[in-house]
């Protein structure tokens, strides 16, 4: 399951260098996640970090991509060439 930022997000600006991915990035309007990048912090952190520092908790589970702990952490392999 990648993550998603809905539109209720501020910009402050805090999610993105928690992000061990570089998933996160500004879009046009709010803050938005690539989900070919957006382990939810698998092998990196035990809890989303995003979702930890966000002041307003505007960041959900994206119910478009749904993605099993094991699959997480194969595209964390992957992305980290671990």
């Amino acid at each position: 399951m990648s993550l998603l930022i809905t539109d209720e997000c501020i910009n402050c600006d805090v999610c993105e260098p928690e992000c061990p991915n570089a998933a996160i990035y500004p879009g046009e309007v709010v803050y938005e996640i690539d989900s070919s990048l957006c382990t939810e912090c698998v092998g990196h952190y035990d809890e989303p970090q995003c979702i930890e520092v966000c002041p307003i908790d505007c960041i959900l589970i994206d119910p478009d991509n749904n993605e099993t702990k094991e699959q997480l952490t194969e595209k964390f392999k992957q992305i980290t060439g671990q």
